[in-house]
């Protein structure tokens, strides 16, 4: 990396940091697609597995203790929680798909929920997937990237727990993400690595974000 190049990304995750400094607040609980707030700003969506880490990632993005609840109980989202600083951008928790402890009607409800906002949400400016770096991509979630690839919606791949894989196995990790990713059309070629339990990665998941943002501005 050039001395220029060096100074562009301090300035980019100086932008990041800025970014989600403010006051970060719950604004809207949408448990169906009729009940979706009003459009406004940037939506990011958080998506993935149930219990793979949305709401300790929003909480660790935001440097918030408790803004989104977490809980060790697969299904506990049951709703597109929304969240957001300002007028700019908004992050939304959505329920995790896949195995959760609820009746299997109201996880199919979600799933529903979620296949519609994918689609339909104008303002959505990229979904981050998540995937547990123990597990990977399993079955359900290329079901999620198949519907994302069809409806042209971009997104990127986040790593989850990435403190509970040997620091000399996360590489082979990613590159395996990446290998997956790579032809897929509405897929963002990077992979952010991250864990809520150290901060790791997300000075970099910011600067991404802000990256984004300057290119929709």
């Amino acid at each position: 990396m050039t001395e220029e190049e060096a100074r562009a990304a301090a300035a980019l995750r100086e932008q990041g940091r800025l970014l989600f400094a403010g006051e970060w607040k719950f604004i809207w609980a949408a448990p169906t697609i009729e009940t979706l707030p009003p459009m406004q700003g940037h939506e990011i969506a958080l998506v993935g597995r149930s219990n793979v880490g949305k709401s300790s990632l929003v909480n660790a993005l935001t440097g918030r203790k408790a803004l989104a609840r977490t809980s060790v109980t697969p299904g506990r989202t049951q709703e597109l929680i929304f969240f957001d600083a300002g007028p700019q951008l908004r992050l939304v928790d959505m329920p995790g798909y896949g195995f959760a402890k609820a009746p299997k009607d109201k996880v199919d409800a979600w799933t529903r929920t979620i296949r519609d906002y994918l689609r339909g949400r104008v303002n959505l400016a990229r979904v981050f997937v998540l995937v547990d770096s123990r597990h990977g991509l399993k079955p359900v979630d290329n079901e999620i990237l198949d519907l994302l690839d069809t409806a042209a919606v971009s997104y990127a791949l986040i790593l989850t727990k990435t403190d509970q894989v040997k620091p000399t196995e996360m590489p082979a990790v990613i590159a395996e993400l990446k290998d997956k990713i790579k032809r897929r059309p509405a897929a963002y070629p990077e992979v952010y690595p991250t864990s809520s339990n150290t901060g790791a990665g997300f000075p970099e998941l910011r600067a991404a974000i802000a990256q984004l943002l300057n290119e929709l501005s």
